[in-house]
């Protein structure tokens, strides 16, 4: 295996996609197979509806912010970064605040298309 994507459609957003990891190998990174597994998860007909991508990233997670900035400008949408889980309110300062990132609207023009993939 060189790569890994799990997600879901949370039951009351239905609407959104949250990913929830995203793993290459590093004998296959360079290659955009995280932002091709994420085009063809969004690309399938189950995924209709789907108007929104959301994921946790932690501030220093420079991978993960490149992928889904580069997936915003690439769909031409925007993405759009609130605090979800915070250092101290969530994890009594044991762990960095996961931020939430979320682009959409995704529209039919920059949604990815199975043909594209």
């Amino acid at each position: 295996m060189v790569g890994w994507v799990s997600g879901y459609r949370p039951p009351a957003a239905p609407h959104n996609f949250f990913v929830w990891q995203v793993a290459v190998s590093s004998a296959a990174r360079g290659q955009r197979l995280a932002s091709r597994m994420i085009d063809a998860l969004l690309a399938r007909p189950e995924q209709d509806g789907v108007t929104h991508l959301t994921t946790t990233i932690t501030d220093d997670n420079d991978a993960s912010w490149a992928l889904f900035q580069g997936l915003a400008r690439k769909w031409g949408a925007p993405l759009e970064k609130t605090a979800r889980f915070e250092r101290e309110a969530h994890f009594a300062g044991a762990h960095a605040t996961e931020w939430q990132a979320r682009i959409g609207p995704l529209t039919p023009k920059g949604r990815p298309q199975q043909e594209d993939i």
